[in-house]
């Protein structure tokens, strides 16, 4: 509930006791949480995807507002698998190099690009056009590294309703920084696959497993996994047979890209892509409600 509301309630409430003394105003305001700041939505549209990927960060106050000199920076883009870039499938490469060297352009000490894949990473990586779109900013900071099953650690949530201990992955918990990139597309299972979801690219273990209680799961994980800065790449999207696709027929070019810091809320934006809202989509909700952002559409501010 909102601060009001909180005053409300607690003010029946103390008539309903039959309070002993009464409780001032000023009292009240002090007891009552304070309102959530509006989250910030960056919107921008065109065909140029690095220029428009820019800009949405420009319009939120800049990389430098969330990678310092110096720092260790971990990206993790959707190139889960082997598909060419028009089958929306993962990340476009234009959008992921321009992310790195906005973070090379802040300073950033190294910028590791990863993701555990589900399709053979060495395909993965090559036919996404991710891999070769990195190492041609010819940069050594600039690094594609393939996940290393032995790097991944148990960790406990303890405000986790299902997944209370898993495996996530050593070099993203360290960084200084973790940046997501996920594509808006159709899911399978989850109905669709934007910012939260894209968070099972950073954990090991039987991923099988967490498909059972999906929606709570994804909602779980991202109480560990807390990415400082999310892009959505709506550039294209997946609309059917996600999360692989395999037809361009299955494919809408939007020429979107949404950046913003609040992963429920850039996903309860990108919902309406699909035509669906928010509370259509069980993660989205079970997220919002560990308080890890917000659903309600009209709290949401765009730049």
């Amino acid at each position: 509930m909102d601060r009001r509301e909180f005053l409300k309630r607690l003010a029946v409430m103390g008539v309903a006791a039959g309070a002993a003394r009464l409780v001032m105003p000023e009292e009240l305001w002090a007891m009552a949480p304070l309102d959530k700041p509006q989250p910030l939505v960056a919107k921008v549209q065109g065909a140029h995807f690095a220029n428009i990927t820019s800009d949405a960060v420009q319009a939120l106050g800049g990389m430098k507002k969330f990678v310092n000199p110096g720092e260790m920076v971990v990206v993790k883009p959707n190139m889960a698998w082997d598909r060419t870039p028009e089958m929306a499938a993962n990340a476009h490469p234009d959008v992921v190099r321009r992310v790195v060297e906005m973070c090379l352009e802040a300073g950033a000490k190294q910028v590791k690009v990863l993701d555990h894949t589900c399709h053979d990473a060495r395909k993965a990586y090559a036919n996404s056009g991710i891999q070769a779109a990195v190492q041609g900013l010819k940069d050594p900071r600039a690094v594609v590294e393939f996940v290393d099953e032995r790097r991944f650690v148990e960790v406990k949530a303890e405000k986790a309703k299902s997944l209370k201990k898993w495996y996530y992955y050593k070099d993203i918990l360290e960084a200084d920084r973790f940046i997501n990139i996920p594509i808006a597309k159709h899911h399978s299972e989850a109905r669709l696959t934007l910012c939260l979801k894209n968070m099972m690219g950073a954990i090991g273990g039987w991923r099988g497993r967490t498909h059972v209680g999906l929606h709570q799961n994804i909602a779980d994980m991202n109480l560990v996994l807390r990415p400082d800065l999310h892009i959505l790449d709506a550039t294209r999207i997946l609309l059917r047979n996600g999360p692989s696709g395999g037809d361009v027929k299955d494919v809408a070019v939007k020429n979107l890209v949404f950046a913003g810091a609040d992963p429920v809320a850039l996903d309860s934006v990108g919902a309406g892509l699909f035509d669906l809202k928010p509370g259509d989509i069980g993660h989205i909700v079970k997220a919002h409600e560990l308080g890890r952002g917000e659903m309600d559409l009209t709290r949401i501010k765009f730049v």
